[in-house]
């Protein structure tokens, strides 16, 4: 039998392809009725027919018997001429006309089931029900755990706000039911999935955002604690009044540095920098900020200037990468974004970072810089 020659297994490939992306369990869980899938059959010429005829009926006979009396499939024949072929015919095309047959050939009967009994019990949760006709296959993995998830998607819409995720008391569900199946609530509820916005968006209370900082004792805080690490809120709504302010983005540097007199020094904590930023009482004072010189370090420089537009930098500048040449690293994924509040300088330098001007994803992490060589750029700035 040629290798060409269309069998069972490539008929039941060619609609898997459709049961595989999803259309056929959308369609079928939506109600839509079939449209016939007709599969054309590549079989032997009449010509060759007589040339090998035991070859040709035994690939009738399978395509006949394949088709299980009709319940995986139905064939549509061809009458040949010349010599015959049992009814002197050739099946020219296979023909599903029904979901049913569609199950059949693919042996999905028992996974369509579980989806008819997922959407039964989605059925008091319209956003779970869509979420099903969108996802099935999705459905079919966490189809044990469907009567879980509306039960926690019905809490969340009812009852969340202003709330922590903790709190949720839904029949059968726990706090890491709820985190685990983070994804499929969202698309339930149809709110987005990262953790952040996902509490937000249901308006659950998230886990507080505390930022750390180190106080000059002239501030008139407690004197006997030389860093604090007070919920952004409650910081924001302080009556400080430093006279600078130094934010630092790595832990032990941060630790490291001396607190300016009367100033304060800030864990900007990478992207979370937007804590110190929102703090109003840092409004209108000198802001320094000390980062990577990398891509990203000029990226959260940029989004600190959003909060607070007239914040220098500090060691972030061509002189002090080049003098650590030997202390490069390589940036791993590095941001290429239009970053629009940077200076002249600093924006040429992240410029030639962004093409490699210096090297292929070259980067000086600021723990690699040599300590007396920011000090004495730091006592030269006025913050130590």
């Amino acid at each position: 039998m040629s290798q060409a020659w269309t069998t069972v297994a490539h008929i039941a490939a060619k609609v898997r392809r459709r049961y595989d992306d999803g259309s056929l369990l959308r369609d079928y869980a939506r109600g839509v009725d079939l449209e016939p899938i007709e599969i054309l059959l590549r079989g032997p010429r009449p010509s060759e027919v007589g040339d090998d005829l035991a070859t040709a009926r035994a690939w009738v006979t399978a395509l006949d018997a394949g088709r299980q009396s009709d319940r995986r499939y139905s064939l549509q024949w061809q009458t040949i001429g010349g010599r015959s072929i049992g009814r002197n015919q050739l099946p020219v095309r296979a023909v599903l006309s029904s979901y049913s047959q569609v199950w059949m050939l693919l042996g999905a009967a028992r996974d369509v089931h579980r989806l008819e009994e997922a959407m039964t019990v989605a059925a008091v949760h319209p956003g779970a029900q869509r979420w099903i006709i969108d996802n099935p296959h999705r459905a079919l993995a966490v189809a044990d755990d469907m009567p879980g998830l509306v039960a926690a998607a019905t809490w969340l819409k009812d009852c969340a706000a202003g709330r922590y995720l903790r709190d949720i008391s839904a029949r059968g569900v726990d706090t890491k039911f709820a985190e685990r199946h983070r994804t499929d609530l969202a698309g339930i509820l149809a709110v987005s999935a990262t953790p952040s916005r996902f509490l937000d968006e249901l308006g659950l209370r998230s886990k507080p955002e505390l930022v750390r900082f180190r106080p000059a004792r002239s501030l008139g805080l407690t004197p006997e604690l030389t860093e604090l690490a007070v919920r952004s809120g409650e910081l924001a709504g302080m009556p400080l009044a430093p006279a600078s302010a130094l934010v630092i983005e790595n832990e032990i540097t941060y630790l490291s540095v001396s607190v300016p007199d009367d100033g304060v020094v800030l864990w900007g904590k990478g992207f979370e920098v937007d804590r110190v930023g929102r703090l109003p009482w840092l409004l209108g004072v000198p802001v320094t900020y000390w980062g990577d010189l990398d891509t990203h370090g000029f990226a959260i420089l940029d989004r600190l200037r959003a909060w607070l537009p007239r914040t220098r930098s500090l060691l972030m500048d061509r002189q002090t990468l080049l003098e650590h040449r030997e202390r490069w690293g390589v940036e791993d994924r590095r941001t290429r974004a239009a970053l629009t509040r940077l200076t002249t300088d600093e924006h040429l330098l992240y410029s030639e970072l962004v093409t490699d001007g210096f090297g292929e994803r070259i980067r000086l992490e600021q723990e690699r810089i040599n300590w007396d060589w920011a000090q004495a750029r730091l006592a030269s700035a006025g913050d130590v």
